[in-house]
C-alpha cells in the first residue's frame, strides 16, 4: 500500500484526520459515516477508536518518520562527502571514477558500515551526488587526424557509383 512513487506522506495531515474522526463520533456519527466522509475504510476507523481508549489523544498523535531507521547517521554524511571529494585513489584504485561498489567499501572502511552496493545510490543521490559517466576517448586520439581521414580518405573508399547519386535501401520501384 502506500503513496504513488514520488509522493511524501503528509504526518500532519493524516494526523488531523485521525483527530477529525474523533470529533466526529463526539457528534453522534457512527463508525461507517466516519469512515465514509473521511474516506478510509470502517476498520481503520474501529482502530482509531482503539488506540484512543487506549492511549488517549496520545494514541492518535503522529508517529513521526516513516521506515526504518538510516544506518549512517546524518552526521555522518559529511565526513562521507569529504571523503568522495577525496577522490577513490586515496583507497587505492587506479581510477578515478566512484562505482556504488567502491563508495560502499569507503563506507564500510570509514564508518564499519556494510550496505549493499546497489543500496549506496540512495545514499549518493540523497547527498545530491548524480551519476556521470566518462566519454570514452582514447589519450592518444588525434582529432586533426580524424578530421583529414573523413574529409580525405572516407569520401575515396565510400562505395558510391562516381557522377550517380546513391539508392535509398527503401525504394520500391523498378527501373
Amino acid at each position: 500500500m502506500g503513496n504513488p512513487a514520488g509522493v511524501k506522506r503528509d504526518f500532519e495531515a493524516l494526523e488531523r484526520r485521525r483527530f477529525q474522526a474523533l470529533h466526529l463520533l463526539d457528534g453522534d456519527l457512527n463508525q461507517a459515516e466516519v469512515a465514509r466522509r473521511l474516506h478510509v475504510v470502517r476498520q481503520t476507523v474501529s482502530r482509531w477508536m482503539q488506540e484512543y481508549r487506549e492511549d488517549g489523544e496520545v494514541g492518535l498523535k503522529k508517529a513521526g518518520r516513516a521506515g526504518r531507521k538510516p544506518q549512517l547517521p546524518a552526521a555522518e554524511l559529511e565526513r562521507l562527502q569529504q571523503r568522495l571529494l577525496e577522490g577513490p585513489e586515496t583507497l587505492g584504485y587506479q581510477t578515478p571514477l566512484w562505482t556504488c561498489a567502491r563508495v560502499a567499501h569507503l563506507i564500510d572502511d570509514e564508518f564499519g558500515i556494510d550496505y549493499h552496493p546497489g543500496h549506496v545510490w540512495k545514499i549518493l543521490t540523497g547527498m545530491g551526488w548524480s551519476c556521470q559517466r566518462p566519454t570514452g576517448r582514447a589519450r592518444e586520439r588525434n582529432e586533426q587526424e580524424i578530421r583529414r581521414w573523413r574529409r580525405v580518405r572516407w569520401p575515396a573508399i565510400k562505395k558510391k557509383p562516381a557522377g550517380k547519386p546513391g539508392r535509398s535501401s527503401s525504394s520500391t520501384k523498378a527501373e
